[in-house]
């Protein structure tokens, strides 16, 4: 099978996963006890947190591990909440967001709160205009993923950043699809919380971390937690963390000689498919764009039939975001930049990691010029 859904998880890393092993031989004690075997596991958590704050250049104070990107979005909402007081009750939220971030936020809209949709350009931008006309001194939090997962659209963080802190609201961004892919130095600096996952970089599954770079002017949504500063409950997971901080570490490393590999796989497909007088359209934003993710719709196709018809032929590719599947409604961020329903239906997401080769997109696109020729 040739993985192309990079962008749903990723394969673990073979120096990651023996971190993993070793570290839960090794340092299985509970890091908050006070015995040896707990302050040995102490001491791997703690080099841990300073490894992952250096490559945002922040303190290491302000990361909070987590059980994964999802629960940091949560918890963020949750912080940001509790550290404003009940007047500042509006929230300005992207049409694009994860659906961690959009389900919770359409409850807190259920328990009272006002919330503001941004509305997108056609390249999948947020329209920093609209953000102009609907923020106020009663707006408690606005939130913009860095990268879109479905599209792959890097949005504007720090224009955005300067209006939000006008106005003294929080911000925070879910770099999820962008950490260890983006520099994220000036997004650390430009937002009060950012979102990152394990198992996007490498890692395993079931950890990640909220980062505060502000954390000490925050308020923890529940009083006398005694874990991860006082902001998370639970016995934290050392071998999970030490893990996670390694594959991000070595993915960091080569961040930008795998963004322009991946860059030239992406010219590859769209040329080999335009070669093959291939009928599709590109949807991306031409000058700020994540060459990690390729969404693509064919005339006349629905993306579901490509992605079975694919995997039937060895390939595994996706029709969106994977926490979507299993829901026949169309692509919400197809929706939100103007697409009719018949175009949402007809997209597909390829997304290239590490594993992927010039071989694997000559394949592809072999494949696709099959299918698009029975229709």
């Amino acid at each position: 099978m040739i993985y192309l859904d990079y962008a749903a998880t990723t394969p673990i890393d073979e120096e990651a996963l023996d971190v993993f092993s070793q570290a839960s031989r090794k340092f299985f004690g509970n890091a908050s006890s006070l015995h040896d075997i707990g302050s040995e596991a102490a001491r791997l958590l703690d080099m841990s947190r300073q490894q992952l704050a250096e490559m945002l250049n922040i303190k290491k104070e302000g990361i909070i591990f987590t059980s994964g990107g999802s629960e940091s979005n949560m918890l963020a909402i949750d912080t940001f909440i509790a550290s404003k007081p009940s007047w500042q009750n509006h929230l300005i939220v992207s049409r694009t967001e994860h659906a961690s971030l959009a389900n919770f936020v359409e409850k807190l809209e259920q328990d009272g709160f006002e919330v503001t949709y941004l509305r997108h350009l056609e390249d999948g931008r947020v329209d920093i205009e609209h953000l102009q006309e609907c923020i106020s001194e009663r707006t408690c939090l606005v939130i913009v993923q860095h990268v879109n997962s479905e599209i792959g659209v890097i949005q504007p963080i720090e224009q955005i950043s300067e209006i939000v802190r006008k106005h003294q609201a929080f911000f925070h961004v879910d770099c999820v699809q962008s950490f260890a892919k983006l520099p994220l130095g000036k997004i650390a600096a430009s937002c009060d919380g950012l979102s990152v996952s394990s198992h996007k970089v490498y890692g395993p599954k079931g950890t990640g971390a909220v980062i505060f770079p502000a954390i000490h002017q925050l308020k923890a949504s529940v009083p006398n937690i005694t874990h991860e500063y006082g902001f998370r409950p639970g016995t934290v997971d050392v071998p999970g963390i030490a893990s996670f901080v390694t594959a991000a570490k070595k993915l960091g490393d080569i961040m930008e000689d795998e963004r322009k590999r991946i860059s030239a796989l992406r010219k590859q497909l769209i040329q080999q498919l335009t070669e093959r007088k291939i009928d599709f359209q590109i949807i991306e934003a031409k000058y700020e764009q994540l060459p990690h993710i390729l969404a693509l719709t064919f005339a006349g196709l629905q993306g579901q039939y490509i992605m079975l018809e694919l995997n039937q032929k060895g390939f595994a590719v996706s029709t969106g975001s994977a926490c979507q599947i299993g829901k026949q409604d169309p692509s919400k961020t197809m929706m939100a930049i103007g697409k009719s329903e018949d175009e949402a239906h007809q997209f597909v997401r390829f997304s290239f990691g590490k594993n992927t080769t010039a071989d694997d997109i000559h394949k592809l696109a072999d494949c696709i010029e099959g299918i698009a020729s029975i229709r």
